[in-house]
Formats: C-alpha cells, structure tokens, sequence
C-alpha cells in the first residue's frame, strides 16, 4: 500500500500554480485538468503539498492559501532543508533549473518534476543527471502527454507491432520555439519511437547572427524543420505545419493524433490495393498529464523502480533539441549525438 508523500514547489506562477485558470473554460480542458503542479499534488492522494516558495514574497502567500499548504517561502534552499519534503516540483524559468535539481537531491529530496525545458545547457544536464543517479532520486519530466493515456496508448500499439515495422514518428507541431515547446515535441517523438538512443540530428532554426553572444543564443528560435535518426532505425521528423499533432508511420498503418491529443485516428493497409482504410480505437480514458506524472513518482518510489519520464530520457530529448540548433549554426550539417559541445548555451536574459 503507497505511504503519503509530502511535496513542496519551487515557482509559484502560471506552471506551477495558475495555469488551471487558463484553460478551465476551453472545449479541451478534459485533456489537461488538474494541469499545474499544485493543482496535481492536491488531486493524488498519496501527495500533500506542505510548501511552496517564490522569489516574489506575496505571490508565495497568496498560493500557499489557495491550496492549503502549510508554510510558504522566498528561498527554496529555507524551504528544502526546513521542510525535508519526499518530493520537490521545480515550476521556476528553466536558467535554475539545473541548480535547484542538483541542491535537491544533495538534500534528501527523493522525486523531483521539473518542468521543461529541462536546462539550458547540455553541461547543465549532465549536472542533473549525476546528482540524480548518485542520490537515487526519482525524475520525471514536465512534458505531460508522455502522461496522458491517448498517446500511452499510441506508443502501446506502435511498439506491439500495430503498425508493422515502425518506419517514422512525426510532429506537426508549427514552427514554434525550441526550449518553450519543442521540448515537447521532441520528448513525444522520442517516446512514440521507442525511447532508443539517437544517432544524429539535422535541422534548420529560426535564428539571426545577431541572436549569438560567443556560444549562448540569446534567444528561443523557432525550429523549421528538424530530423531525427533515431538508433533503432526509425526515422523522426518536426515539421512546421501547426496544430500540434503526432503520427507514427509503419508498414502496415499509421497512427495520428489529432486536435492536440483529443482523438487519435487509426488506419491500416487493406489488400489488394494497400489503401490506407480507418479501423475503430479502442475507448481510451481521459486523464491529466501532471496528475499521472505526479503518481508515478509515487509508484517508483513505492515500488524501487523507475519512472516514465526519467532524467536520463530528459537529457536525451532536451539534448535533441540542442541537437537541431548546433545543426543550424554549423550550416545544416548532421550533428551526432551525445552533442560535442556541452557549453552551447540557449537561453533569453530573462531565463
């Protein structure tokens, strides 16, 4: 039976707490509600949110009381070492993240969600993941559809052999920004082809000369196109056409997401002509990314083992991303990976 974890955030703003607020009155809101932070560790049984902290004193107050929790701070480091929290949620502008993950699991923090991206540097996450592994601290990764049930389901037939051999995953997902939502993208190719090793990427960014200080882009450039060779042999594709979908593509059918997670449609080749006809999807339910996040923390730590977004797949997604910008910046050259350039740094002044 899972014991009661007490959880703690660090960034009191639209992630961490408010975001709910925003999308509480679209069509899709089934798809994301609770969706921050707070709103998940209030909705899990297993978790009781008994602290927060922000930088900004009243801000800290004002969510501390509307979700009930005990104590609230300006200083995560205060809040980490008085508060001994099981679990530390890190809503904060990615330039901390790295800091905040490595000084919570030098602290006896045992499950960190980290909102993406994940950092901003691939040294940076290298960072992350030692102090993770070292301190046996159980991640996941704020890219909530690797949450959701519709695109477990996606990932389920795909790798069950659904489709046939699995030939490409797609997103088309706009061109958009890389750190503020490519993350994403990447993290769902990823996981739909896999969740292998990546070779090389190869890509094209929305970026000026002007945009680079020495080795830091000053920037969150969107991405035109970017490809993936993924290890396993399947190819990964960002296109730049919106609305924020993913395909799987294999020999005998596809799979595509369609209006941002609501439905997924699914279609076979049919003899003798091999068209492409539409088979009926099994019902899927409808739960919240963060929500399913929060609990299998709470499963990996009940149980010893790991968790679905772990930090070694953030680091290979986020270095993906990485990946596709040195990719411009060399001319549109592939670039294998682990990325040679851990220094290469992606961040606005404000991050």
């Amino acid at each position: 039976m899972s014991r009661n974890y007490t959880a703690a955030l660090i960034g009191c703003g639209r992630m961490g707490a408010t975001i709910d607020d925003e999308v509480q009155d679209r069509p899709d809101s089934f798809l994301w509600l609770p969706y921050s932070h707070a709103a998940g560790y209030t909705a899990v049984e297993q978790t009781s949110l008994v602290a927060v902290s922000d930088v900004d004193a009243e801000r800290a107050e004002t969510i501390r009381s509307r979700f009930a929790a005990t104590s609230a701070y300006t200083d995560y480091r205060e809040m980490i070492e008085k508060e001994r929290p099981d679990i530390v949620s890190i809503a904060t502008r990615p330039g901390t993240h790295a800091e905040i993950t490595v000084f919570a699991a030098e602290h006896g923090v045992k499950g960190i969600y980290c909102e993406k991206p994940l950092c901003c540097s691939m040294g940076e996450a290298d960072a992350m993941v030692d102090a993770c592994l070292q301190h046996g601290v159980k991640f996941n990764y704020g890219t909530q559809r690797r949450y959701m049930p519709l695109f477990q389901s996606m990932r389920k037939m795909a790798q069950g052999g659904n489709l046939g051999r699995i030939e490409c995953v797609i997103g088309h997902c706009g061109v958009g920004a890389a750190q503020w939502g490519h993350t994403h993208t990447t993290d769902m190719l990823l996981c739909l082809a896999g969740d292998g090793e990546v070779d090389f990427v190869q890509g094209t960014i929305v970026a000026s000369d002007d945009d680079w200080q020495g080795n830091r882009l000053l920037t969150d450039p969107g991405i035109s196109n970017g490809y993936i060779r993924f290890a396993n042999g399947v190819h990964g594709y960002i296109l730049s056409g919106s609305g924020f979908e993913f395909e799987v593509s294999g020999s005998n059918g596809k799979l595509r997401s369609m209006n941002n997670g609501a439905l997924v449609q699914w279609r076979t080749l049919t003899d003798p002509w091999n068209l492409l006809e539409e088979r009926p999807m099994p019902e899927i339910a409808r739960e919240s990314g963060t929500v399913n996040g929060i609990r299998d923390i709470v499963r990996a730590l009940d149980n010893g083992v790991d968790t679905q977004g772990n930090i070694l797949l953030a680091r290979r997604s986020q270095e993906m991303i990485f990946g596709l910008i040195a990719s411009d910046r060399s001319g549109g050259q592939r670039v294998p990976l682990p990325l040679e350039d851990r220094d290469l740094y992606v961040g606005r002044d404000d991050w």
